[in-house]
């Protein structure tokens, strides 16, 4: 019984719970999106099978990424994910700190919606840095990449594609957002709030709603849509998540970003879409060549990437930016 209680959750979670993108009412935000662009396109067919193409739906690489998202969901009920969310433990640990070096007891700062609306901004931005981050070096590093291409060695884009991600590519992701944002969250409540309130942790959830229900879930999937320049210069727009998963050499190691397309720009790894590109999905060598299916199981997506990370570690394999590994 408590194990059908902790699937009932999990699911719940997904497909319920307003901070997952797998959120129905994210899904029917979705239909209605690419209902509005299918329109626009001149009404391509039937919308159900433009929506849902048997091609993309029915790929081997979509029945991978199912069989890693119920593996994952088992991993999350048996809590391995859970254990390294310690981002409330830095909190604590870091603000204890502050107030031993002030030499002076806490004194929490009267409540200020000014001061609450900066540190929503701050927790906003922190939270898409460390994600900016936490891509970044998972292309870069040689022993971290095989973790992240097992995302990147989808062929077709589904809205479960977002879930195709090794666990060690959550684990490790965890541990970056714990220790980044527990620690500017410390700092907020040292220097801005006296506490975390329900208005700035209700704000900056409020901006993770505003940007799953603005199509989050087309960044993988077929359809392409476009910001247009100006604004893909701020936003990280479907499209140009495509590119980011396309296996042309001209395409690597770009559009790192999840909703912001400053940190992108900031650090010259941004691309701005110019029309519809043909793009192909997968993993491509140095020269842009697809390699052949890295994962065409679940064991191959689980077990591979920890002997290819070895490889790497030691030195038997090559750069993967050579190899056409991060893109």
């Amino acid at each position: 019984m408590e194990i059908l209680n902790s699937v009932h959750t999990e699911a719940t979670a997904y497909f319920w719970d307003m901070n997952s993108r797998l959120a129905v009412f994210y899904l029917a935000l979705t239909v209605l999106i690419a209902h509005v662009i299918w329109r626009a396109r001149g009404r391509p067919g039937s919308f159900v099978t433009w929506l849902l193409p048997a091609a993309v739906y029915r790929h081997k690489s979509n029945l991978v990424d199912i069989k890693i998202f119920i593996f994952n969901s088992a991993l999350s009920i048996a809590g391995l994910f859970a254990t390294l969310a310690f981002g409330p433990m830095v909190t604590a640990t870091l603000l204890d700190g502050l107030v031993s070096l002030s030499n002076a007891p806490y004194a929490p700062h009267a409540f200020s919606i000014g001061r609450s609306v900066l540190a929503t901004i701050i927790m906003i931005m922190t939270m898409d840095f460390c994600k900016y981050w936490a891509h970044y070096i998972h292309h870069e590093a040689r022993i971290l990449w095989p973790f992240h291409a097992v995302h990147h060695s989808a062929e077709v884009l589904t809205p479960l594609t977002a879930n195709r991600n090794h666990p060690m590519f959550l684990l490790i992701r965890a541990v970056i957002y714990s220790v980044v944002v527990g620690a500017v969250q410390a700092l907020m409540l040292w220097l801005l709030l006296g506490k975390i309130d329900l208005v700035t942790i209700g704000t900056a959830n409020a901006g993770y709603v505003i940007f799953n229900a603005a199509g989050a879930n087309l960044r993988h999937s077929h359809i392409w849509l476009s910001y247009g320049p100006r604004w893909e210069h701020i936003f990280i727009s479907p499209a140009q998540h495509h590119i980011h998963h396309s296996a042309d050499k001209k395409h690597f190691n770009k559009n790192y970003g999840e909703v912001f397309a400053i940190w992108d720009w900031m650090f010259g790894t941004l691309y701005v879409t110019d029309g519809q590109e043909f793009l192909i999905f997968g993993v491509a060598d140095g020269d842009g060549n697809l390699i052949e299916q890295p994962h065409p199981t679940l064991r191959a997506a689980i077990l591979h990437p920890f002997v290819e990370s070895w490889e790497a570690f030691r030195g038997l394999k090559p750069d993967p930016a050579a190899e056409g590994g991060p893109q």
